[in-house]
């Protein structure tokens, strides 16, 4: 029997460590956001409108709030599906992840690495398969030019 020749693409290493590591921090980033940024505008403007009967509201402490639900529904999704995928990675790689990218204190890779009791090579080396575990996960990853998946 032949053997199956399979022309996967190219990845583009370093525009899909990019999205990667993006995706990261908007999720550090969404970790620190407020809701209470969206908030309603306290001076009302006076005009006079006709009344209409079309349901759509009209007040901007129904838009804000409606708004802030939306934003607030969008974050928590997004918080999961990087959790999620983080959870679906090999220990190791796991390990490194949250370490570096999902803690509250903000470290360096050589602190990480020290810190989980592993090489320099070897984290560089576990970091990077993790990163494209991620971008498979959340389909994230980059190939190079004139091809696709």
């Amino acid at each position: 029997m032949g053997q199956l020749n399979f022309n996967l693409p190219e990845i583009d290493r370093e525009e899909t460590k990019k999205n990667v590591e993006a995706a990261l921090e908007k999720y550090q980033i969404y970790l620190l956001m407020d809701p209470s940024e969206i908030a309603p505008k306290i001076t009302s403007s006076f005009k006079i409108t006709p009344p209409s009967n079309n349901n759509q509201f009209h007040s901007s402490t129904e838009s804000t709030a409606i708004d802030r639900i939306d934003k607030e529904a969008e974050r928590n999704e997004y918080i999961d599906k990087i959790r999620k995928a983080v959870n679906r990675l090999a220990y190791k790689e796991r390990s490194i992840i949250i370490k570096r990218y999902m803690e509250d204190e903000d470290t360096l890779d050589y602190l990480t690495y020290n810190e989980l009791g592993l090489s320099e090579r070897h984290y560089y080396r576990v970091k990077s398969r993790a990163f494209y575990k991620l971008a498979f996960i959340l389909r994230i990853e980059v190939y190079k030019e004139g091809e696709s998946a």
